[in-house]
């Protein structure tokens, strides 16, 4: 006789055979609205209470008639065009959209949503540090991406894969699983003070003072150098603002709001900056953009400032360094000279001070020797000589 359970719990019989039977309702067709009926068998009848248990368990996490219809690549650009496209910003999706056209769908693509494991995922990982390129001028050089790039995929795969679990088509994220690479963090590389003369004098010979002037002196990303305009200047409280971010969206560069809320910030400008932006106006009386592309008139492309810095330093006879070492060689020197972290965190739009204190640790360790060595002076001066020198007291 078939023992009624509670509501969602299903029922248990004893078969004819001996054996005990659970069932249970596992989900309903989407096509015909039937019940989809499932069930499970024991030798005793507390046995298949468990199993029972856990089947509902599971059934109540996963649709399998749902998840048998994706394979990871049809899921992945399902979730792509609802879930993220709208919400993205532009660079962010171009990254996502070659992550997934580039990457996961040539190697992963075809495996069924409910067939998924880790272990293929994390052999994905594997092959992309090793040979993951596409280009053949790179693979040449180097044939696999870099830690980064891989993470990158590594997070949006993730992302991809939670809200799988989340409609029920996956019971568990396998991307939990999965070790992406280590970061390898690149050497910070700055300019010493003699050298950022002999950097702004090559470009002043290009006429790029006040663009290069202004970067050392406020630690700028390039995509933020780019975009300001000459309405971002207060001339009165000498500052200028900091409030958008130059993109690629649809081959088009266009200036939109930076990615957090600390990037939205107003800089101090020294005299020296005022003056070579006022110069800078008088060039350029027409435009509004404070560095106008001379090939566009427009917002300077950021790759073409890149470039731009490379021939600078390449004319002033410096080592390569990267344009975003520039951003470095501000903070350094700032900190260096007595400026406090809090106002270079501020000036760099870092979320918190700590963000900064962490990025520039050879500095900070330096200038904390420094006081350790001044506070030792200035303490050790209240001691009697007697105390203070050890010989006199054998």
């Amino acid at each position: 006789m078939a023992k009624k359970r509670a509501n969602g719990e299903g029922n248990i019989r004893k078969r004819k055979d001996g054996r005990w039977e659970g069932r249970f309702t596992a989900g309903y067709d989407p096509d015909t609205g039937k019940a989809i009926l499932k069930n499970v068998l024991g030798r005793t009848q507390a046995e298949v209470r468990e199993k029972l248990k856990e089947a509902i368990e599971k059934s109540g996490r996963v649709d399998m008639i749902r998840a048998d219809r994706y394979t990871l690549g049809q899921w992945v650009t399902l979730w792509y065009d609802v879930y993220c496209k709208p919400n993205l910003r532009p660079s962010t999706a171009r990254y996502y959209q070659m992550f997934i056209d580039k990457h996961i769908i040539p190697k992963l693509g075809k495996i069924k949503l409910s067939k998924l494991r880790a272990i293929e995922i994390q052999k994905f990982y594997n092959q992309l540090r090793t040979s993951g390129r596409l280009r053949e001028a790179q693979k040449e050089k180097n044939p696999g991406l870099s830690p980064s790039y891989i993470r990158g995929i590594h997070t949006m795969l993730h992302t991809c894969l939670q809200a799988a679990v989340r409609e029920k088509l996956l019971q568990y994220n396998p991307v939990d699983d999965c070790k992406p690479p280590k970061l390898v963090k690149k050497e910070m590389k700055t300019l010493e003070p003699e050298q950022v003369q002999a950097y702004l004098k090559a470009a002043e010979a290009r006429g790029l003072l006040p663009m290069f002037f202004l970067e050392l002196t406020t630690g700028m990303r390039k995509s933020e150098l780019v975009a300001l305009l000459w309405s971002d200047v207060d001339w009165k409280e000498q500052t200028i603002s900091v409030s958008k971010q130059a993109y690629v969206t649809d081959g088009k560069l266009t200036a939109i709001p930076p990615k957090t809320a600390n990037s939205i910030r107003k800089i101090a400008l020294s005299q020296e900056t005022l003056d070579l932006l006022r110069k800078q106006k008088i060039a350029f009386p027409d435009s509004d953009c404070i560095f106008p592309s001379p090939v566009t008139g427009e917002i300077y492309h950021p790759d073409s400032v890149v470039n731009l810095h490379k021939k600078i330093l390449k004319e002033a006879g410096l080592e390569h360094i990267r344009f975003h070492d520039l951003r470095h060689t501000f903070a350094t020197l700032a900190l260096q000279n007595g400026v406090d972290v809090k106002t270079v965190s501020a000036m760099l739009g870092h979320s918190n001070a700590g963000f900064t204190l962490a990025t520039y640790t050879h500095t900070t360790t330096a200038a904390q020797h420094q006081a350790a060595a001044i506070m030792g002076s200035l303490v050790s001066t209240g001691i009697a000589p007697e105390q203070n020198n050890p010989a006199q007291n054998t």
